[in-house]
């Protein structure tokens, strides 16, 4: 509903009567010395937020609304506005149609609402509160406006909630809780005049419920179930087949053909939940250099050839597209053709992970919360929910106030902030500075390197970005088995082969070495280990290596390796933060450290010359700040595997 850019622009005064009812304190005392003090004629300000984390009742005056609508208390109280003029939002868009006939409005044949709420208590052990589904049938005599009856609400009610809890349980937590179904009379379910449902999709107050609620891949998989059991309920009413939009797609390939020609390849997705989300065709579409993708080719079968041209860096995305829509975007793969190239870099694409932050739950001392100081987890493309780190961990704090909310409570410094995340398009970043650099390049997606599917051997140089990959859980952790390992056992034989060949590999991630040594969730392989110290030629000396975000270059007997990088350090909506980088050093005779943390010379990176060549970062390289930068580190990189 708030859809629109910029910051708040409605200005409001408060009164001395919602004043008085704002006053913090508990003590009574204090609230009527308050009473007591002379009225004051309050400025009218705006909130200085973004538009998009304001309440329904101020996007609705902006977007033009009427104020019958957006406030029905006629400007005396925003609170109970803005919760009421979501249902008689609904009514005035039905209005005039053949959903709402008796209302005027804007005719728009609106088939259902839908009010999404977190909002359901705390539990002081890991208890999952779960879902609730509220609907009410007993308003306008039990029928709505167009004579159905409201108990179409409760088929919707079920279905959506049935959705929910089947796939959580199904993908996630076989425990979820299903909290029922209540037929009562809550604003959002009583008011509008179409089948409305109030979902109360779990606790945002409710510490087991968030490990979930934060993480990006739960997300999707409620608001697929959701949108799920909305098109189960609306082929049910007009007794239609439904098909399910498909899944993203995987397994992707960008190599040369000729000169100027490439071929994209790629496999679709099935979808586990939903036998009809399968793909019919494919939509390629196309980016030239920095400018904006194009509307996409359509194409029948899952590849693509086409010319690029010379000297400029050409990404692809795609989605699977049925007869229920498209998908969500691929992650994006980029290639060049360098003029008098000095040889052909392909790039892997290894960093797919999305995740909630890390978490902690000690029960002796009845402490739980989430540490993103030591990791941050990574949001999808961006994050507009986040507002701060988390400060009180003791579950038995209660709620006061807004200001004092007890266990949970967070900082509030990054509430007007976007917080950019995973975008899977770091092979154009990597890319960029390798034509730079004088070197054509493709690129692929890690599975079809770990299938076999793509060989290392006839590149001159493999550059594998990891970006924050590690081994991640999901919810508590005990349910299902870790995901996004840095170096599987598939990946770790083609490196292998590729290093035996006499390739020259470059490697760079946030976790390179802790994910082997030291990530807290996974038990240590000493043969992952042997693999990084044998055939990479580094090992880990320690995780959370440096805050300042600061590079430099140090002596050593590759001349080339030279300079001095800044890395993205703290949340912003430009880069994924590297809030953890590592410390690894040399593990082999012929490797050496070459880069180090400025604040305390911890060896931020190593390279090793021998039967092959390699050279690991303990931080991204895409995280470096300015393409400057990137253009020098990978000048240098490059450099380094050319000299002889």
């Amino acid at each position: 509903m708030k859809i629109g850019g910029g910051y708040g622009n409605i200005a409001r005064r408060i009164s001395d009567e919602r004043a008085t009812e704002n006053v913090k304190s508990s003590d009574q005392a204090t609230q009527a010395t308050f009473r007591q003090l002379p009225p004051v004629d309050y400025p009218y300000e705006t909130s200085g937020y973004p538009r998009f984390t304001e309440g329904a009742r101020y996007w609705l005056q902006w977007a033009g609304i009427p104020d019958s609508i957006y406030s029905e208390s006629q400007g005396k109280n925003d609170y109970t506005d803005d919760y009421k003029s979501r249902g008689m939002w609904v009514n005035y868009l039905a209005g005039g149609s053949s959903a709402n006939p008796t209302e005027k409005g804007l005719n728009i044949p609106i088939d259902l609402s839908l009010a999404f709420h977190t909002d359901a208590g705390t539990t002081f052990n890991d208890s999952i509160i779960g879902t609730l589904g509220i609907f009410h049938t007993e308003p306008y005599d039990g029928v709505y406006a167009n004579g159905t009856s409201r108990y179409m609400a409760r088929d919707l009610t079920d279905l959506i909630q049935s959705y929910i809890v089947d796939d959580i349980r199904t993908l996630y937590d076989p425990n979820w809780s299903r909290r029922g179904m209540w037929n009562q009379s809550y604003f959002e379910a009583r008011v509008p005049r179409v089948p409305a449902m109030l979902l109360e999709l779990l606790s945002h107050q409710n510490f087991a419920d968030m490990r979930y609620g934060l993480d990006p891949r739960f997300r999707f998989t409620v608001s697929r179930s959701i949108y799920k059991g909305m098109l189960r309920f609306l082929s049910s009413q007009y007794n239609t087949e439904y098909v399910v939009q498909p899944l993203p797609v995987d397994h992707m390939n960008l190599c040369f053909l000729g000169e100027n020609e490439v071929e994209l390849t790629w496999q679709p997705v099935e979808d586990p939940l939903e036998p009809t989300a399968k793909a019919d065709k494919y939509i390629v579409y196309t980016r030239i250099g920095e400018g904006a993708f194009d509307k996409g080719t359509l194409v029948d079968r899952p590849s693509y050839r086409t010319s690029i041209p010379a000297g400029v860096v050409c990404s692809f995305k795609i989605t699977a597209v049925n007869k229920g829509g498209e998908s969500f975007p691929s992650e994006i793969l980029s290639a060049a053709k360098a003029l008098n190239e000095k040889g052909t870099v392909l790039v892997i694409n290894g960093f797919n992970r999305i995740s909630a932050p890390a978490d902690f739950d000690f029960q002796a001392d009845s402490t739980a919360g989430f540490l993103d100081l030591v990791d941050h987890g990574v949001p999808y493309l961006n994050d507009i929910s986040y507002i701060g780190r988390m400060k009180e961990f003791r579950r038995q704090i209660p709620w006061m106030d807004d200001d004092a909310s007890g266990f949970g409570d967070s900082y509030a410094n990054y509430e007007t902030m976007v917080i950019a995340g995973n975008t899977f398009d770091y092979p154009s970043v990597h890319g960029s500075a390798i034509l730079k650099a004088g070197y054509s390049f493709v690129s692929c997606s890690d599975e079809v390197v770990k299938n076999g599917a793509v060989s290392l051997e006839p590149y001159a140089v493999v550059d594998l970005i990891l970006g924050k990959e590690c081994q991640t859980k999901m919810g508590p952790g005990t349910l299902l088995p870790l995901t996004y390992k840095t170096f599987d056992k598939e990946m770790q034989k083609a490196i292998t082969s590729y290093c035996q060949s006499g390739g020259n590999i470059f490697i760079s991630g946030a976790y390179v070495g802790t994910d082997l040594w030291d990530n807290w969730l996974a038990e240590s392989d000493p043969k992952d280990q042997t693999f990084a110290t044998e055939v990479l030629k580094y090992k880990w000396r320690v995780n959370q290596a440096a805050v300042t975000g600061q590079v430099k270059s140090v002596a050593s007997p590759f001349r080339t390796l030279t300079g001095n990088y800044a890395y993205f350090n703290e949340l912003n909506p430009e880069s994924y933060v590297v809030e953890s980088p590592d410390a690894i050093e040399p593990a082999a005779e012929g490797a050496y450290t070459v880069f180090r943390y400025s604040e305390n010379n911890l060896s931020a990176g190593i390279a090793y010359q021998g039967d092959y060549k390699t050279c690991v970062l303990g931080f991204p390289f895409e995280s470096v700040k300015t393409p400057a930068g990137r253009e020098q580190l990978m000048k240098a990189i490059l450099s380094f595997f050319q000299d002889k």
